[in-house]
């Protein structure tokens, strides 16, 4: 199936932004920006954890409870989000890897679902992980499945207002390239943070 022409420079920046991503959390390589590879190890519980403020957002066990300013833990299964219904705290608190990693597959797994699949899935349905393989697994995961439904798209499928029913943002009421296009910039814009907090932590922010 040919792509439509203007899907593919989308596509191909996806591509980039997961890939270099997977690739900064997993090693043994990534790609620095310039062309050539510098090596990384794994992220670890540790760094998936780290509060490196004071009231940190994270993902935290449930039977803990919400953190400082929180007042749930999203979502099912031992392991909830930092969140709180709107209006959200002002000025926003800081998260955590954990929490980003979880933001972000949550989105993935339920805009996939609301495009391709059962279009039932809510944030109640998603499970957060306490620990950083089974986290990273999810991301890699999600994203392909994101990108399996996007090479399925037509150019008639691009131009649908509400080919997207995810309730959490303005799917219903946007052209499907914009919401491919919001996808990509929540991927690059929260890759970029997951990659900074891991250079704190290595650069010794964690002892501090």
């Amino acid at each position: 199936m040919t792509l439509p022409p203007r899907l593919v420079p989308l596509l191909e920046q996806y591509d980039f932004a997961r890939e270099r991503l997977v690739n900064r959390l997993n090693g043994p390589l990534m790609n620095s920006g310039n062309g050539t590879d510098v090596r990384v190890g794994p992220i670890t519980d540790a760094e998936y954890l780290w509060e490196p403020v004071p009231d940190c957002w994270s993902v935290r066990p449930r039977e803990s409870g919400p953190g400082a300013r929180a007042t749930v833990l999203t979502g099912a299964g031992d392991w909830g989000r930092d969140a709180t219904p709107p209006p959200h705290p002002e000025p926003a608190p800081f998260t955590t890897i954990a929490w980003r990693l979880s933001h972000l597959v949550e989105m993935f797994v339920l805009r996939t679902d609301h495009t391709v699949g059962g279009h039932s899935l809510t944030r109640d349905d998603f499970r957060s992980r306490g620990d950083a393989a089974s986290a990273v697994t999810d991301l890699e995961e999600s994203t392909a499945a994101w990108r399996k439904a996007l090479v399925a798209l037509t150019d008639a499928d691009l131009d649908t207002v509400g080919y997207s029913t995810y309730p959490h943002g303005g799917d219903p009421d946007e052209a499907f390239v914009d919401v491919v296009w919001w996808m990509n910039q929540e991927l690059l814009h929260h890759g970029a943070e997951i990659a900074l907090l891991r250079d704190l932590h290595r650069a010794g922010g964690a002892g501090r």
